[in-house]
This record gives structure tokens, sequence and C-alpha cells, in this order.
């Protein structure tokens, strides 16, 4: 397995009519595939950290476990990119409808879904949590700190979990939905309560995000970027406060502004 997150690469530079020689850090990309029960059920790409809270996230996002106990096994060869994970009981046996395209409505409202699974394990926020805007740009300046690996290599996304005091976990991935499942595997394994909590994300807020905020089980999602016009139909319908381009003291609400005091 790669070693770190990034590596440093020879490259050629051209920059003001000259030819460099120097180098420069890149994101490394890292294809894991998952066994459940001695099944293939997934590869993700991804970056080489923290890859045991990858596949608890990656797992509960998708249904196919509610909490640790429900691993009896969980066994990665990093060396050679597999992950064996053993349940305590049988797997549901609809592994192609994970990416049955469909749309649904829920409850008579506007939510639409693409996938079933999506509909299936998306969940309405029921969480009574508040911040304020101090608290915001406490969470989103934490973030743009942490955030050094982009910094250096302009190809990953971060994000993190946080209360808007004390607690506060940052992960960083090549891709979005990984960076967010390893956040969700880090509460799982450390069975830490997740409705009290706020995701905190890099980029664009769009439908994937917003239904994956949602299966993760918080109320509230902070960017410093832009929601899609589906991402807040879905916050609005799921009962999840979406808080975008958070930058130079302001930020704009998109839906359920009650929780921002």
């Amino acid at each position: 397995m790669p070693e770190d997150i990034t590596y440093n690469q020879s490259i050629i530079k051209y920059s003001d009519g000259h030819y460099i020689e120097q180098t420069d850090d890149i994101a490394t990309e890292f294809p894991l595939t998952l066994y459940v029960n001695q099944q293939e059920f997934a590869t993700i790409v991804c970056s080489p950290t923290n890859l045991h809270e990858l596949v608890l996230g990656f797992l509960a996002s998708e249904g196919v476990i509610f909490r640790r106990a429900d691993i009896k096994d969980i066994h990665i060869d990093d060396s050679k990119g597999f992950c064996h994970i053993i349940l305590n009981r049988e797997i549901e046996q609809h592994y192609g409808q994970y990416t049955k395209r469909m749309i649904s409505s829920c409850c008579g409202k506007s939510r639409q879904f693409y996938f079933v699974n999506d509909a299936a394990t998306s969940k309405v926020s029921l969480t009574d949590k508040t911040v304020t805007a101090a608290e915001i740009f406490k969470m989103m300046n934490a973030l743009q700190t942490e955030s050094t690996d982009f910094k250096q290599t302009g190809g990953l996304h971060n994000a993190a979990i946080s209360d808007g005091k004390d607690f506060y976990i940052h992960r960083s991935d090549i891709g979005r939905h990984n960076a967010l499942d390893k956040l969700f595997g880090y509460c799982i394994e450390q069975r830490i309560p997740i409705r009290d909590k706020v995701l905190i994300f890099s980029g664009r807020i769009s439908s994937e995000i917003l239904i994956k905020a949602s299966k993760i089980g918080v109320g509230i999602i902070l960017s410093k970027s832009a929601p899609t016009d589906l991402a807040i139909k879905l916050a609005s319908d799921l009962n999840i406060t979406a808080v975008g381009f958070i930058r130079n003291e302001s930020f704009n609400i998109y839906s359920h502004a009650e929780r921002i005091k």
C-alpha cells in the first residue's frame, strides 16, 4: 500500500517563458476491494489513510451494517488492496439495487432519489442542535487550517465533524464520499453520538453529499461552496440545515434557518 496520502513527483513546470525542473506533491490513489461474507461487494478508489474508518462508514451508509457490533471480523490486506468483512448475519441479496436508478417521492413531498439504496437508508434529521454565526466561522476556519494536504496537492477533499465547541475530527480523501465515510466510521468505532454534530465540507453541496449527510445522521451541513437546487430540496425535505458560501465573515442559509442562532 502507498505509505502516504501524497507522493513526490518530478515534473517540468512552465512559467514566465521558462521551463523549470522541480518536484510536486501528488495525491495518492488507492483501490480497495471489499468482500462481505466472502462475496465481492464494491471497490472504493480512495486515499490510503484511515481505511478501517472508511470501510465502517461506507458499509453503514449503504445500510449493510447499523452498528459496529454487526461486524464479526474485519481484515484489511493493504499490500494487495483487499478488505474482508464477516458479518454476524447474512447480507440481504440486493447487490443489483445499489446502482439501479430510480426517482421516488416520500410523504407527499418533493424528495427525489436516484438510487434505490439512497431511498432506503436516508434519514430525516430529528436533531434540535443549533449553532451561532461565530461557531460556524470557527468550524470552517478549523477545516481550512487542517487542509494542508489539499494546499500541497490541490487534489483532495476535506471534511470534518464537530459539535461547534469541544469536539472536532478532520479527514481528507481524493473522494468526496470517502472523506465523509471516514468521519462516519470514526464515530461508529468510537461510539460517538452523531445526531448533535455538524458536518463541515470543503466542496459543493450536491444532492449526493446531502444524501450522505442524511445517512450519517447530522442535521447541519456547512460548506464554503454552493449547493445545487436538488440538494436544497432534499435538505428541506430531510430536515437538514444547509449553509453555503461561508467566507469573508458571511454565509448563506438555504434550508431550516431556525437552527442558526
